[in-house]
């Protein structure tokens, strides 16, 4: 499941240092082929996905509020793919690509001067806050740098840079959990 669809509340310190991280990386669910676990699929957006995103956000969020995530539920992913339908998705595997792609944009982006800044980019500013921060535990420090140090390996510049624009232009009007997805400062 994607971290958007069902809604999770990850912590601060995770968004702002793990995130761009993970987003290097493969998020996959179960039945997904094995080319998406190798690299994220961007795509290039457009108005109607961002609004049937916008519009489905909620709805998605409630559906897996609480859900098992660890064993798929027919009946919620029936559910799920029902309303990404209503808001024009194909299926869930379309909303799950908008959503992932979008989400790349939106942690890229500083929620106070609205700059983007390039996956690759933002993962090796993340190392350096992660290398100079004393409040972290030296072990948990170890795992999250080689997990970051991972990420970076496969980490890719935006394909579509209007993508960028387009994210920008509804920033404000997207779910606040993706504008919590922004980089550290």
């Amino acid at each position: 499941m994607s971290r958007i669809r069902n809604g999770c509340a990850l912590s601060a310190r995770f968004l702002a240092l793990l995130l761009p991280a993970l987003l290097g990386l493969a998020l996959t669910q179960p039945g997904v082929g094995a080319a998406q676990e190798q690299e994220p699929k961007q795509i290039r957006l457009t108005e109607k996905h961002i609004q049937g995103f916008m519009a489905s956000h909620q709805d998605m969020a409630k559906l897996y509020d609480g859900a098992n995530l660890d064993k798929p539920d027919p009946k919620i992913d029936a559910q799920a793919e029902a309303i990404v339908k209503k808001n024009g998705f194909a299926n869930l595997a379309e909303y799950d690509e908008v959503s992932l792609n979008i989400s790349m944009i939106m942690s890229g982006i500083d929620p106070q001067t609205k700059k983007f800044t390039e996956p690759p980019e933002q993962i090796k500013r993340d190392i350096a806050a992660l290398k100079a921060d004393k409040s972290v535990p030296e072990a948990q420090k170890k795992e999250d740098l080689a997990q970051l140090e991972t990420a970076l390996k496969s980490a890719k510049p935006v394909h579509y840079k209007e993508n960028v624009a387009l994210v920008l232009k509804y920033y404000d009007k997207l779910p606040a959990l993706l504008q919590d997805q922004g980089p550290a400062d």
